[in-house]
Order: structure tokens, then C-alpha cells, then sequence
């Protein structure tokens, strides 16, 4: 079978590649950007730093940052305005997962106008589109490599899957430095989401050769590195380490697909306002013993790249070991339960047939080697409100 790879046009990777940003958007002749990032890098004054680095490089940004945690329908409408009011031919996804998923839309609906629900999966988005060049400051969405983006739809709060090229950032510009500030419970839960991201690629029905090289390498490098990123955030050699890992799982699993624990999770994270991460790793335990069963081979090499198994092991034992390796990382890493969240009992139960509804819609959970149904996601969804 013939697989279908995208990535970035161009990415530069290292500490000071910001530095770098004038010249890459130079090169690819365009002149007038719009950065889209949040009021955290505006109130730390990374947004201005970055607005200079363009301006000195001969350009004319303009600077929007009135993004949001898991970017709404509702929340486009001002980037939209900012975005035709500069007259802008590119935008810049400067931040977390959010920005970088705002500016994807906004590149999409700047040029084709409609709405954000016409563009949700099963659809798949060629253009056109403004270009995207995405500058992540978190190590986990592997955003700035892929080509989907989550909006959620303000009228329904479902959390809508979009893909396709026109989503693909034609630019990724990837500085660890930019990372140094995120506080433990963001690196957890980036952490988390990246090694989701590079394990479901791996065990995809729609894996191949490409993506399962970057995958394994990721599984093994945040196996080495997360424990010591979230205890330490001053250890450079980790952060480095876990931002190079986080764009390594965005380029498997944009070539791949992600699976059930994305499925489940985006519900979680449209109704019950759950980072992203943190809802992903709230799942990942449970749908992981799920579904081992139906792939154990794939989930085995998965553990011994993360150092909870050995060549000694059979399979079986392996992916069984690759569970509990994941009820440790997350106890370790204090990941609640949606119940330690304080999500209410009641509503969690009475949304839960919804939520399984809207899982199965997104498309993800038919790549899971054990494709469940609405009954099972339901139970699931069960078993991990207090485990």
C-alpha cells in the first residue's frame, strides 16, 4: 500500500531558530503576517520580541492575541477581521496548540470564507489557503507538523476534527528556548499528549513504514526525558529533548492518524473545558488495556521503545507491561481523574451517550486496532471518571 507523506516545506530546528523567523518568512516572499498568539506570550513579552525579530527583518506584522484555550467557532470571528484588515498574506501560529490551530483556521476561512463546521472530518481540505508558518511554544501538539486543526463549534460544543493540506503549516520554526517557562502541569500534560500522539500513530490501522520510524523514536525519547522535563524544567537537555520528540509525533501521526484516545478525548475537553493533554492522558491508561488485545505486537514494540519492556518479553507480556508503564507515568506526573478534575458525576454520566455519539463521528476511533462501539466507549468513559 502506497502512503501519502506531508510535511513542512521548510523547519528549523534549535535553540535560537526564532531568531530565525524574518528570514524563513523573507525567503518565501511574503511580507505582511499576522501573528496569532495568546495574552500569556503578550503579557511576557514574547509576542513583542517576536514582532521586532520580523520587523527588523524588513516585514509588517500585525499582532493578534485574543486567541483562547480550545479556539471556538465564536472565537475566529475577530481573527478574521484583524486578519483582512491588515491585508495579511500569511499567519503565524506563535504559541501552544491553540494559537497554532487558530491560525490554520483563519488561514482556511481568510481565503475560502463559509464556516468551520463545512470543513470538519470526513471533508478533506486542499485549499486554498493563506500560508502557515507555526512557531510552538509548548512540547506536545506537534501542531506546527500536521495537517489538522481542532475547532469547537460554539452552537453544539462539539470539538470538531479538521484536516487536509490546506491545514499544513508551510513553515515550522521550532526553538526550545521558547519552552523553558512551561510550568510542570503544562509539561505534563504536553508530555502526555505527544507520547499519545506518537504511540496511536504507531498502532493505527493506518501506519507504514515513515510514520512508525518517527514514532518509535519519540515513545523513546519521551520515555527518557518527560520525568525529567516535568521535575525540572530548567534541565535544558530535556526540554530539547521533549520538543524534538513532540514534533517527531506530529509528523507520525499527521502521516498516520490518531485513534481512540483522540476520539474520546476531544469530547471531554469541549464540554468539561479539559486541556487537551490532560484529557488525553486521563483516557490513555484505559483505552490502552482496551486495546492491546487486538494488536499486541504494536503495542509491545511501543513498550520496549519506552523502556517498559525488554526483547525477553513476548509480546503479550510486553503490551501488558506498556499498560501498567502508563498507570505509573501518570500517577507520577499527577494526572487526575475527572472526578479529582471536579467534573460533576451526574452531568458527566448524562453527557456520556453524546460524547461517545460525537467520538465515533470524528472518524478516529476506526483506526483503533480494536474499533469499539458506542456501548463500549460508554463503558469506558465510565471507568475512568474514578477509577
Amino acid at each position: 500500500m502506497t502512503a501519502s507523506l506531508s510535511l513542512p516545506r521548510i523547519m528549523r530546528v534549535g535553540r535560537g531558530a526564532a531568531d530565525e523567523l524574518g528570514e524563513v518568512i523573507t525567503g518565501l516572499g511574503l511580507r505582511r503576517p499576522l501573528i496569532v498568539t495568546d495574552a500569556f506570550l503578550v503579557g511576557t513579552g514574547a509576542a513583542e520580541r517576536l514582532t521586532v525579530t520580523l520587523k527588523d527583518a524588513g516585514l509588517q506584522p500585525r499582532l493578534f492575541s485574543d486567541t483562547v484555550p480550545d479556539p471556538t467557532t465564536d472565537s475566529l470571528a475577530a481573527g478574521l477581521e484583524a486578519l483582512h484588515d491588515h491585508e495579511a498574506d500569511a499567519v503565524i501560529g506563535f504559541g501552544g496548540g491553540s494559537p497554532v490551530d487558530t491560525a490554520k483556521a483563519l488561514a482556511l476561512l481568510g481565503v475560502q470564507g463559509g464556516a468551520m463546521r463545512d470543513h470538519k472530518a470526513p471533508r478533506v481540505n486542499l485549499g486554498p489557503a493563506l500560508p502557515v508558518i507555526a512557531v510552538p511554544t509548548t512540547a506536545g501538539s506537534g501542531s506546527e507538523a500536521t495537517q489538522f486543526t481542532i475547532i469547537t463549534d460554539s452552537a453544539t460544543d462539539e470539538k470538531m476534527l479538521c484536516l487536509g493540506p490546506a491545514f499544513l503549516p508551510l513553515a515550522a520554526v521550532i526553538d526550545v528556548e521558547l519552552t523553558m517557562s512551561m510550568p510542570p502541569r503544562l509539561t505534563a500534560d504536553t508530555g502526555i499528549d505527544a507520547l499519545t500522539h506518537a504511540v496511536e500513530a504507531y498502532v493505527s490501522r493506518k501506519a507504514n513504514p515513515f510514520s512508525d520510524s518517527l514514532a518509535l523514536t519519540a515513545i523513546a525519547t519521551i520515555g527518557r526525558h518527560l520525568r525529567r522535563a516535568y521535575a525540572n524544567g530548567a534541565d535544558v537537555p530535556a526540554r530539547e529533548a521533549m520538543m524534538l520528540a513532540a514534533t517527531q509525533a506530529g509528523i507520525a501521526f499527521s502521516n498516520s492518524s490518531v485513534a481512540l484516545v483522540h476520539g474520546m478525548s476531544r469530547p471531554i475537553g469541549a464540554h468539561f473545558h479539559v486541556a487537551h493533554g490532560l484529557s488525553n492522558a486521563m483516557l490513555f491508561p484505559a483505552v490502552t488495556a482496551f486495546s492491546v488485545h487486538a494488536a499486541p505486537s504494536r503495542y509491545a514494540e511501543c513498550a520496549r521503545a519506552l523502556g517498559a519492556a525488554t526483547d525477553a518479553d513476548s509480546d503479550v507480556r510486553a503490551a501488558g507491561k506498556l499498560v501498567d508503564a502508563l498507570h505509573t507515568l501518570c500517577r507520577d506526573l499527577d494526572v487526575p481523574t475527572p472526578r479529582d478534575y471536579g467534573i460533576d458525576q451526574d452531568t458527566w454520566t448524562r453527557l456520556t451517550p453524546l460524547m461517545a455519539e460525537q467520538a465515533l463521528a470524528s472518524g478516529s476511533p476506526a483506526n483503533n486496532p480494536a474499533v469499539p462501539t458506542a456501548d463500549e466507549i460508554q463503558g469506558l468513559y465510565a471507568q475512568i471518571y474514578a477509577p
